[in-house]
Protein backbone atom coordinates (compact mmCIF):
# COMPACT_ATOMS: atom_id res chain seq x y z
CA UNK A 1 0.00 0.00 0.00
CA UNK A 2 1.47 3.35 -1.00
CA UNK A 3 1.80 6.05 1.63
CA UNK A 4 2.05 9.82 1.76
CA UNK A 5 3.42 11.58 4.87
CA UNK A 6 3.47 8.22 6.66
CA UNK A 7 -0.30 7.78 6.23
CA UNK A 8 -2.08 5.37 3.92
CA UNK A 9 -3.86 6.63 0.83
CA UNK A 10 -6.94 4.80 2.09
CA UNK A 11 -7.00 6.96 5.24
CA UNK A 12 -6.36 10.20 3.39
CA UNK A 13 -9.14 9.48 0.89
CA UNK A 14 -11.61 9.29 3.78
CA UNK A 15 -12.32 12.98 4.25
CA UNK A 16 -15.05 12.96 6.87
CA UNK A 17 -16.47 10.73 9.61
CA UNK A 18 -19.13 8.25 8.58
CA UNK A 19 -22.72 9.11 9.58
CA UNK A 20 -21.61 12.24 11.43
CA UNK A 21 -24.21 14.14 13.47
CA UNK A 22 -23.73 17.24 15.59
CA UNK A 23 -23.72 16.66 19.34
CA UNK A 24 -26.92 17.95 20.95
CA UNK A 25 -26.32 17.49 24.70
CA UNK A 26 -23.71 18.59 27.23
CA UNK A 27 -22.22 15.07 27.50
CA UNK A 28 -19.85 14.12 24.67
CA UNK A 29 -18.35 10.64 24.35
CA UNK A 30 -16.39 9.41 21.34
CA UNK A 31 -15.52 5.72 21.63
CA UNK A 32 -14.29 5.91 18.03
CA UNK A 33 -11.57 8.51 18.32
CA UNK A 34 -11.72 9.47 14.62
CA UNK A 35 -9.14 8.74 11.91
CA UNK A 36 -10.43 10.37 8.74
CA UNK A 37 -8.12 12.47 6.54
CA UNK A 38 -4.69 12.70 8.23
CA UNK A 39 -5.98 12.46 11.81
CA UNK A 40 -4.23 10.00 14.10
CA UNK A 41 -3.63 9.53 17.83
CA UNK A 42 0.16 9.41 17.73
CA UNK A 43 0.67 12.83 19.35
CA UNK A 44 0.25 12.36 23.08
CA UNK A 45 -2.62 14.35 24.58
CA UNK A 46 -4.16 15.55 21.31
CA UNK A 47 -7.93 15.72 21.21
CA UNK A 48 -10.40 13.78 19.12
CA UNK A 49 -11.17 15.55 15.81
CA UNK A 50 -14.86 15.11 16.60
CA UNK A 51 -14.49 17.98 19.11
CA UNK A 52 -13.24 20.74 16.76
CA UNK A 53 -15.55 19.45 14.00
CA UNK A 54 -18.57 19.92 16.27
CA UNK A 55 -17.41 23.33 17.49
CA UNK A 56 -16.49 24.64 14.04
CA UNK A 57 -19.74 23.50 12.43
CA UNK A 58 -21.88 24.86 15.24
CA UNK A 59 -20.25 28.28 15.70
CA UNK A 60 -18.82 29.30 12.30
CA UNK A 61 -19.69 29.64 8.64
CA UNK A 62 -17.67 28.92 5.52
CA UNK A 63 -14.68 31.30 5.12
CA UNK A 64 -14.72 32.31 8.81
CA UNK A 65 -11.37 32.61 10.59
CA UNK A 66 -10.56 29.98 13.26
CA UNK A 67 -7.65 30.30 15.70
CA UNK A 68 -5.93 27.51 17.63
CA UNK A 69 -3.44 28.95 20.14
CA UNK A 70 -2.05 25.50 21.03
CA UNK A 71 -1.59 23.87 17.63
CA UNK A 72 0.02 20.58 18.70
CA UNK A 73 -0.23 18.07 15.86
CA UNK A 74 -2.73 20.24 13.97
CA UNK A 75 -6.06 18.52 14.67
CA UNK A 76 -8.11 21.73 14.73
CA UNK A 77 -6.41 23.14 11.65
CA UNK A 78 -7.03 19.92 9.71
CA UNK A 79 -10.73 20.41 10.42
CA UNK A 80 -10.70 24.06 9.37
CA UNK A 81 -9.18 23.06 6.06
CA UNK A 82 -11.62 20.19 5.50
CA UNK A 83 -14.60 22.39 6.44
CA UNK A 84 -13.50 25.35 4.28
CA UNK A 85 -12.68 27.77 7.06
CA UNK A 86 -9.58 29.93 7.20
CA UNK A 87 -7.21 28.98 9.98
CA UNK A 88 -4.39 30.31 12.14
CA UNK A 89 -2.39 27.80 14.17
CA UNK A 90 0.11 28.83 16.85
CA UNK A 91 2.63 26.81 18.86
CA UNK A 92 5.93 27.56 20.62
CA UNK A 93 7.33 24.12 19.83
CA UNK A 94 9.07 23.82 16.42
CA UNK A 95 8.59 20.04 16.50
CA UNK A 96 4.83 20.54 16.76
CA UNK A 97 4.95 23.04 13.89
CA UNK A 98 6.70 20.52 11.63
CA UNK A 99 4.29 17.73 12.58
CA UNK A 100 1.24 19.91 12.00
CA UNK A 101 2.55 21.10 8.64
CA UNK A 102 3.07 17.50 7.59
CA UNK A 103 -0.45 16.55 8.69
CA UNK A 104 -1.87 19.53 6.78
CA UNK A 105 -0.04 18.58 3.60
CA UNK A 106 -2.98 17.06 1.76
CA UNK A 107 -4.39 18.29 -1.53
CA UNK A 108 -8.03 18.75 -0.53
CA UNK A 109 -9.20 22.38 -0.15
CA UNK A 110 -5.71 23.86 -0.67
CA UNK A 111 -7.35 27.28 -0.80
CA UNK A 112 -8.01 26.90 2.95
CA UNK A 113 -4.55 25.79 4.02
CA UNK A 114 -4.05 27.46 7.44
CA UNK A 115 -1.35 29.93 8.35
CA UNK A 116 1.02 28.41 10.90
CA UNK A 117 3.15 30.46 13.32
CA UNK A 118 5.83 29.45 15.77
CA UNK A 119 4.79 31.88 18.48
CA UNK A 120 3.62 32.26 22.06
CA UNK A 121 -0.11 32.02 22.83
CA UNK A 122 0.38 34.92 25.27
CA UNK A 123 1.54 37.27 22.53
CA UNK A 124 -0.41 37.19 19.26
CA UNK A 125 0.85 40.53 17.98
CA UNK A 126 0.54 39.32 14.37
CA UNK A 127 -3.26 39.06 14.80
CA UNK A 128 -5.25 42.28 14.80
CA UNK A 129 -7.90 43.18 17.38
CA UNK A 130 -11.37 41.67 16.92
CA UNK A 131 -10.50 39.75 13.74
CA UNK A 132 -11.08 36.10 14.68
CA UNK A 133 -14.46 34.35 14.32
CA UNK A 134 -13.75 31.36 16.58
CA UNK A 135 -11.07 30.15 18.97
CA UNK A 136 -10.95 26.37 19.30
CA UNK A 137 -8.02 25.08 21.34
CA UNK A 138 -6.69 22.48 23.75
CA UNK A 139 -4.00 23.83 26.10
CA UNK A 140 -1.70 21.65 28.25
CA UNK A 141 -2.96 20.72 31.70
CA UNK A 142 -0.24 22.45 33.72
CA UNK A 143 2.80 20.13 33.75
CA UNK A 144 1.01 16.76 33.56
CA UNK A 145 2.50 16.17 30.08
CA UNK A 146 5.65 18.09 29.17
CA UNK A 147 5.69 18.77 25.44
CA UNK A 148 9.29 19.99 25.15
CA UNK A 149 12.62 19.74 26.94
CA UNK A 150 14.05 23.23 26.95
CA UNK A 151 11.52 25.74 25.55
CA UNK A 152 11.14 28.47 28.16
CA UNK A 153 7.78 29.65 26.81
CA UNK A 154 6.22 26.18 27.00
CA UNK A 155 3.37 26.33 29.53
CA UNK A 156 3.51 22.56 30.01
CA UNK A 157 6.53 23.05 32.30
CA UNK A 158 4.66 25.17 34.85
CA UNK A 159 3.19 24.18 38.20
CA UNK A 160 -0.44 25.10 38.79
CA UNK A 161 -0.08 28.56 40.34
CA UNK A 162 2.34 29.88 37.71
CA UNK A 163 0.41 28.11 34.96
CA UNK A 164 -2.79 29.95 35.94
CA UNK A 165 -0.96 33.29 35.94
CA UNK A 166 0.26 32.67 32.41
CA UNK A 167 -3.11 31.35 31.25
CA UNK A 168 -4.56 34.73 32.23
CA UNK A 169 -2.29 36.25 29.57
CA UNK A 170 -3.52 33.63 27.10
CA UNK A 171 -7.16 34.43 27.87
CA UNK A 172 -6.52 38.18 27.61
CA UNK A 173 -5.04 37.70 24.13
CA UNK A 174 -7.94 35.46 23.15
CA UNK A 175 -10.38 38.17 24.24
CA UNK A 176 -8.46 40.82 22.29
CA UNK A 177 -8.35 39.02 18.95
CA UNK A 178 -11.88 37.56 19.02
CA UNK A 179 -14.74 39.47 17.43
CA UNK A 180 -17.64 40.63 19.58
CA UNK A 181 -20.40 38.04 19.99
CA UNK A 182 -18.10 35.24 18.78
CA UNK A 183 -17.04 32.10 20.65
CA UNK A 184 -13.97 30.65 22.31
CA UNK A 185 -13.93 26.90 23.05
CA UNK A 186 -11.33 25.43 25.44
CA UNK A 187 -10.89 21.77 26.42
CA UNK A 188 -9.27 21.42 29.84
CA UNK A 189 -9.21 18.72 32.49
CA UNK A 190 -8.59 18.42 36.20
CA UNK A 191 -5.42 16.89 37.63
CA UNK A 192 -4.56 14.86 40.70
CA UNK A 193 -1.57 15.29 42.98
CA UNK A 194 -0.89 13.31 46.16
CA UNK A 195 -4.23 11.49 45.79
CA UNK A 196 -6.27 14.73 45.81
CA UNK A 197 -7.95 16.48 42.90
CA UNK A 198 -6.87 19.94 41.79
CA UNK A 199 -9.87 21.44 39.91
CA UNK A 200 -7.74 22.90 37.13
CA UNK A 201 -10.67 22.94 34.74
CA UNK A 202 -12.76 25.32 36.83
CA UNK A 203 -9.69 27.40 37.69
CA UNK A 204 -9.04 27.96 33.97
CA UNK A 205 -12.75 28.65 33.44
CA UNK A 206 -12.60 31.42 36.04
CA UNK A 207 -9.48 32.83 34.39
CA UNK A 208 -11.35 33.28 31.11
CA UNK A 209 -14.34 34.80 32.89
CA UNK A 210 -11.98 37.27 34.56
CA UNK A 211 -10.74 38.33 31.13
CA UNK A 212 -14.27 39.41 30.16
CA UNK A 213 -15.79 36.33 28.56
CA UNK A 214 -19.23 35.04 29.48
CA UNK A 215 -20.00 31.33 29.72
CA UNK A 216 -22.12 29.83 26.95
CA UNK A 217 -21.77 26.08 27.64
CA UNK A 218 -20.11 23.59 29.98
CA UNK A 219 -19.69 20.27 28.16
CA UNK A 220 -18.47 17.12 29.88
CA UNK A 221 -16.25 15.10 27.57
CA UNK A 222 -15.75 11.46 28.54
CA UNK A 223 -12.25 10.06 28.11
CA UNK A 224 -11.60 6.73 26.39
CA UNK A 225 -8.55 4.62 25.62
CA UNK A 226 -6.27 6.44 28.06
CA UNK A 227 -2.73 5.08 28.23
CA UNK A 228 -1.77 2.88 31.22
CA UNK A 229 -5.43 2.40 32.21
CA UNK A 230 -4.80 -1.14 33.54
CA UNK A 231 -1.84 0.05 35.57
CA UNK A 232 -3.75 2.97 37.07
CA UNK A 233 -6.82 0.84 37.75
CA UNK A 234 -4.73 -1.31 40.07
CA UNK A 235 -3.27 1.82 41.68
CA UNK A 236 -6.73 3.32 42.20
CA UNK A 237 -7.79 0.24 44.16
CA UNK A 238 -4.55 -0.02 46.09
CA UNK A 239 -4.45 3.64 47.14
CA UNK A 240 -8.23 4.32 47.15
CA UNK A 241 -8.75 7.07 44.58
CA UNK A 242 -10.93 7.41 41.48
CA UNK A 243 -9.46 7.70 38.02
CA UNK A 244 -10.26 10.99 36.29
CA UNK A 245 -12.24 10.01 33.19
CA UNK A 246 -13.70 13.35 32.08
CA UNK A 247 -12.63 16.73 30.77
CA UNK A 248 -14.46 20.05 30.44
CA UNK A 249 -15.16 21.76 27.15
CA UNK A 250 -15.97 25.36 28.04
CA UNK A 251 -17.58 27.50 25.36
CA UNK A 252 -17.23 31.22 26.09
CA UNK A 253 -18.74 34.18 24.28
CA UNK A 254 -17.16 37.59 23.94
CA UNK A 255 -19.92 40.13 24.72
CA UNK A 256 -20.37 43.34 22.79
CA UNK A 257 -18.13 46.17 23.91
CA UNK A 258 -21.00 48.13 25.43
CA UNK A 259 -22.10 45.04 27.39
CA UNK A 260 -18.62 44.68 28.84
CA UNK A 261 -18.68 48.31 30.00
CA UNK A 262 -21.96 47.70 31.80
Amino acid sequence: MSKKNGLSNKQEDKWEPKNFMLEATTIWSFTDRGNWATHNGQYRGNWSPYIPRNIILRYTNKNDLVLDQFLGSGTTMIETKLLERRGIGVDVNPDSILLAQRNLNFSRNEKYKPKIYQADARNLEFITNSSVDLICTHPPYSNIIKYSNNIEEDLSHLDVDEYLEEMKKVSDEAFRVLKDEKYCAILIGDIRKKKHVIPLGFMVMQTFLNSGFVLKEIIIKEQHNCKATDYWYKKSIEFNFLLLAHEYLFVFRKPKSEQKKL
